[in-house]
């Protein structure tokens, strides 16, 4: 029995082995058939080919050669019917292979281009795509974020009842929230540096610039710790009206944020203040007297 086991699986193992083999010797063929085909166009003066390679090379998802050849006949089919097609597969190409800063190009000129094809709207879309694809972490440059969102708010104007306009919203609310991210983290740095002027006015921006953003409360508090720490740091002359802006500052905290997180701590800067400006009020009596 266990003989006839070992032989069993020695047949199975032969079999499969045959067939894997073949299989390799057929995505060969396949794959040496293919090169050749698009060498030939490469070569070819035949922008009919080319076309068709392209075509072909961009269904079989090859998108390198399919784009290398699309490149080679589009200025040869300008102006003609065949160029839509050829700038639609080009444009889908370069999104295929992630270049999205390409993609988002093509697929704008292709909107521009052809305001009346049937593509238009889902390439104003995937333009404003691209660039929402190619926003970095909001810890660098934003420019590409504020384009995302201009294309996108573009796209919502121009299409106001087009089924992607919810998630063109979507892409827009994450976009604003990674800009706002950037500003309350520079502000905090402001802070941590010690220039709590300059942090006062960052995170008052802040919420000017953003209403109703999700850091409004952290920066509600740090506009309260900001100025009282400007004005611990100040001359005598200048504390009393600045830790009268730390008592605005907690009172704006305290009127939008009534059970805020950070009730405890500003309750203790705040009684800090009111002692301070007490004592500095009797003292100006007695001077006065």
């Amino acid at each position: 029995m266990q003989a006839k086991n070992k032989k069993s699986f020695k047949v199975s193992y032969m079999t499969f082995s045959r067939i894997a083999l073949l299989l390799l010797f057929s995505l060969g063929l396949f794959f040496i058939k293919s090169c050749s085909e698009y060498q030939n166009a490469l070569r070819s003066d035949d922008p009919e080919l080319k076309f068709e390679t392209a075509v072909k090379l961009y269904e079989e998802e090859d998108y390198t050669k399919a784009i290398r050849l699309f490149s080679d006949i589009i200025s040869v089919y300008r102006g003609t019917e065949k160029a839509q097609i050829i700038n639609y597969y080009f444009a889908k190409a370069h999104f295929k292979q992630r270049d999205y800063i390409l993609a988002s190009h093509y697929f704008q000129s292709f909107a521009s281009a052809y305001p009346n094809s049937e593509h238009a709207e889902e390439f104003r879309f995937l333009a404003a795509y691209c660039k929402y694809l190619d926003s970095p972490v909001y810890s660098l440059d934003q420019t590409v974020t504020r384009e995302a969102i201009q294309k996108f708010q573009r796209f919502i104007n121009q299409y106001p009842n087009s089924e992607k306009v919810a998630e063109a919203n979507k892409y827009i609310d994450e976009l604003r929230y990674k800009l706002q991210k950037k500003r309350f983290e520079n502000s905090k740095l402001y802070f941590r540096i010690g220039d709590y002027r300059a942090a006062a006015i960052s995170f008052n921006n802040l919420i000017i610039d953003y209403p109703g953003t999700t850091f409004e409360e952290d920066a509600l508090f740090y506009i309260l710790k900001s100025y009282y720490e400007y004005a611990n740091m100040s001359i005598p002359e200048r504390q009393p009206e600045r830790y009268e802006k730390a008592v605005k500052s907690y009172n704006d905290l305290m009127r939008r944020y009534p059970e805020t997180k950070y009730k405890d701590d500003a309750g203790k800067i705040h009684q800090n203040v009111k002692e301070f400006l007490k004592e500095h009020k009797t003292k100006s009596e007695l001077v006065s007297y």
